[in-house]
C-alpha cells in the first residue's frame, strides 16, 4: 500500500509553462537532474477501528539522459520508499529497497513505459491540453494507475487502473518572493479484481478498491518545472473475506535540483578539506550514489551507539564540508568488525548510523527528512578481520553525499 501512496501524485518533468493565456507544454533537456521528496502522513484503520499512522518518505531521483526523435524526454529513474515506525529513535528513515525505471515523456505529459518497470504508479498526470489556456479554464484527461501486484498475487506486469482526472488552472500566485502557477487535480477511482483471470495465492486477498486524491500543483516558470505539492487522498480496500483495510491521510512534496558531487574534481576539493581541518581517518571515495567520506576506526562507548566526545568533534568539522552540498540528500552506512553474532552486528551497524545522522539532524546539517541510515554488520569489510588494525578499519561509518 505505502508504495502506491509513495508515488500517488508523483509529477515528473522540467518543462516550460507560459504565461496566462498562453501554451503549458513540457520541454525536456538532455542531462536535467532533480529529485522529488515527498512526506505521506496516514492514518491506517481496519474495520473502521483505527490501527495505526504512518510516515512514509518517498525519495525519487530523476536524470534526462536524451531526447527523442519525437521529442519525448527519455527519464532515468531510481525510487526509493522508508517508512518511519511509530517509536523509532530520533525518527531517522532507513533507506529502503531501490527500483529502477525508465521512461518516456511527451509535451502533452503522456508516459511510454515498458511494463519490466512498476514505478512510477500515477502515469499522465498532468495531461496539459494542446490549446492556449486561462485562468479558470478546466478540462478533463485520462491518466491510469500501474499497481505491482507481484507479492500477492501471481501477476508479473503493473496491474493497471484507468482514471479520469479533472484539471482547473487556478492562476498566478506570490511566495516566499516566487512567482507559480496553480493548478487543481482531482480523480476517482473504483475498480475490482478479476479473481477469474489471475491466479492468487491462497488466503485473504483484495477484490475491491475505491479512492480519490485531490492535488493542488504549484509551477515553477523560471525552472520550468514543479516546485511543490500537496495531497489529500483516502483509499478503501475491501477483502475476500469481507474486511474493509482503510488508508487516509495527506502528502507534499518538494522537487529540487542537487548538485552532481562523485567526480574528481569533487574528491579532490573534499579531501583538500579533510586536510586542512586536520581531520583524521577519514577517506574518500565516489561511487554510483555519490561521494562517501568513510570514517574508519570511529570511537563508540563499548558495544555501544553512544559516540565518545572525539568523535562529535570530528563530526562538527565534517558537517563543514556537509554544508557545501545542502540541496544533496545523505546517507550514513554503518559498518562493524567481525565479532559477535550475524545479528548483533546487524543491530549495533544499524544504530551507529542512526546516532551519527541524529547528531547531524541536531546540528542543523539537515532535517530528518533528508538522511537516511543503513547498517550493514559485517558483511562489507575493507581490510583483514584478522588483526586489530584490520577490525579498526572495519568499524566505521560511511557518511554519502547522494547524487542518486
Amino acid at each position: 500500500m505505502k508504495n502506491k501512496l509513495a508515488f500517488l501524485s508523483l509529477i515528473f518533468a522540467g518543462g516550460i509553462l507560459f504565461a496566462q493565456g498562453q501554451l503549458f507544454q513540457f520541454k525536456y533537456k538532455e542531462g536535467d537532474a532533480y529529485r522529488v521528496l515527498s512526506t505521506v502522513q496516514e492514518d491506517v484503520f481496519f474495520n473502521d477501528v483505527f490501527h495505526h499512522h504512518a510516515e512514509i518518505l518517498n525519495r525519487v531521483s530523476v536524470r534526462v539522459t536524451g531526447i527523442d526523435d519525437k521529442g519525448r524526454g527519455i527519464h532515468d529513474a531510481i525510487f526509493m520508499t522508508s517508512e518511519n515506525s511509530t517509536g523509532a529513535r530520533g525518527g531517522v528513515f532507513t533507506y529502503g529497497e531501490d527500483y529502477k525505471s525508465v521512461f518516456a515523456r511527451d509535451a502533452a505529459g503522456r508516459y511510454d513505459i515498458s511494463d519490466e518497470y512498476f514505478m512510477p504508479v500515477v502515469r499522465d498526470v498532468p495531461i496539459f491540453p494542446a490549446e492556449e489556456i486561462e485562468v479558470g479554464h478546466k478540462w478533463t484527461a485520462q491518466g491510469h494507475e500501474a499497481h505491482d501486484l507481484r507479492r500477492t498475487f501471481d501477476i508479473k506486469t503493473p496491474y493497471k487502473i484507468p482514471f479520469n482526472a479533472e484539471y482547473e488552472y487556478l492562476g498566478e500566485v506570490q511566495e516566499e518572493g516566487k512567482t507559480f502557477y496553480k493548478f487543481d487535480v482531482q480523480y476517482e477511482m473504483e475498480y475490482s479484481v478479476d479473481m477469474k483471470k489471475f491466479n492468487f495465492v491462497k488466503g485473504e486477498v483484495p477484490v475491491a478498491t475505491q479512492g480519490y486524491s485531490h492535488q493542488i500543483i504549484w509551477w515553477d516558470n523560471d525552472k520550468g518545472c514543479i516546485d511543490h505539492y500537496r495531497e489529500e487522498f483516502r483509499i478503501e480496500i475491501l477483502t475476500s473475506s469481507n474486511n474493509i483495510l482503510r488508508f487516509e491521510g495527506t502528502a507534499h512534496a518538494e522537487v529540487t535540483d542537487f548538485a552532481r558531487t562523485a567526480d574528481e574534481k569533487n574528491v579532490a576539493a573534499v579531501i583538500e578539506k579533510i586536510n586542512d581541518l586536520g581531520i583524521d581517518d577519514v577517506s574518500v571515495t565516489a561511487g554510483e550514489k555519490g561521494l562517501t567520506l568513510s570514517i574508519e576506526n570511529i570511537q563508540f562507548k563499548p558495544d555501544s551507539d553512544i559516540l565518545l566526545q572525539s568523535e562529535r568533534a570530528k563530526l562538527d568539522k565534517i558537517a563543514q564540508i556537509l554544508n557545501a552540498y545542502p540541496d544533496n540528500d545523505l546517507l550514513i552506512t554503518g559498518h562493524t568488525a567481525l565479532r559477535g553474532t550475524k545479528e548483533s552486528r546487524q543491530k549495533l551497524s544499524e544504530e551507529r548510523a542512526q546516532a551519527v545522522a541524529n547528531y547531524l539532524i541536531r546540528k542543523n546539517v539537515r532535517d530528518k527528512y533528508h538522511v537516511f541510515t543503513k547498517g550493514m554488520g559485517g558483511d562489507v569489510p575493507i581490510a583483514d578481520n584478522s588483526t586489530e588494525a584490520g577490525r579498526a578499519k572495519n568499524r566505521r561509518v560511511e557518511i554519502t553525499i547522494m547524487d542518486k
